[in-house]
């Protein structure tokens, strides 16, 4: 054996790559043990109108009480922080040394959901408190997307008559019912595979100034389930 050169050359590489692997263990453990670096500064970034920074600095800091900057649990962090109210989505990285970076998204308000609650710009479902106006969306459990989909379609539509939704509901038969600003109330219906409920409000809209635009009475109510028209409720009818 020992007058093998290709032999002896692999054993030495072998032993010089043992003796690095325990010098890098070594190391790694000498720095671990006698000088543990403690995280010195968290850096919160995003730009935050609604949340709460004491909440967010409490639910920092509880989130990494005795823990070294090494050791931080960052998704453990990450969790504690969207639990905050308005805190939509969190990013976190170290900063060699001592630091950690922390990236805020704020939910932004689209409505308010149901009788608590509000839906932000992505359709999604959030816990928070505002006293801006904002329209009301409600409908089924798990149909905040469709519903802050077709809020936003409806709005589109109503533009030419200088109409907006201030309550749109998806009932639990999947009916669509649309309350405008001016108190008029819409009701759409269901989704038909040959006329989708934007189709409906289309036509009235496309019909509104020649119809409701000259009327002289109060309306309140329009019934737009019909192919070929749409039936009126007009207040103090009966008057």
């Amino acid at each position: 054996m020992w007058d093998n050169p290709r032999l002896l050359n692999g054993l030495a590489d072998l032993l010089l790559a043992c003796v690095a692997a325990m010098l890098l263990v070594a190391a790694g453990r000498l720095v671990l043990q006698a000088a543990p670096l403690h995280v010195r500064e968290v850096t919160i970034l995003g730009q935050l109108a609604h949340a709460d920074r004491e909440r967010i600095e409490i639910a920092t800091r509880n989130a990494l009480e005795g823990r070294t900057f090494l050791m931080a649990d960052l998704d453990a962090l990450r969790s504690a922080l969207e639990h905050v109210p308005w805190v939509r989505r969190v990013a976190v990285r170290r900063l060699w040394p001592d630091r950690l970076e922390v990236t805020l998204e704020e939910h932004v308000a689209l409505a308010r959901w149901g009788e608590a609650g509000l839906v932000n710009t992505h359709g999604e479902r959030f816990a928070g408190a505002t006293s801006a106006r904002l329209p009301l969306l409600s409908g089924p459990e798990g149909s905040e997307q469709e519903v802050a989909r077709r809020y936003r379609r409806f709005t589109e539509l109503l533009a030419p008559i200088s109409e907006a939704p201030l309550q749109v509901t998806l009932t639990a038969r999947h009916a669509w019912q649309v309350q405008l600003t001016s108190g008029l109330h819409l009701e759409l219906g269901r989704d038909l595979p040959e006329e989708p409920a934007e189709r409906r409000l289309e036509r009235f809209v496309a019909s509104f100034p020649d119809t409701l635009a000259r009327l002289q009475r109060q309306y309140e109510y329009v019934d737009l389930r019909y192919p070929h028209g749409f039936a009126l409720r007009v207040s103090g009818l009966d008057g």
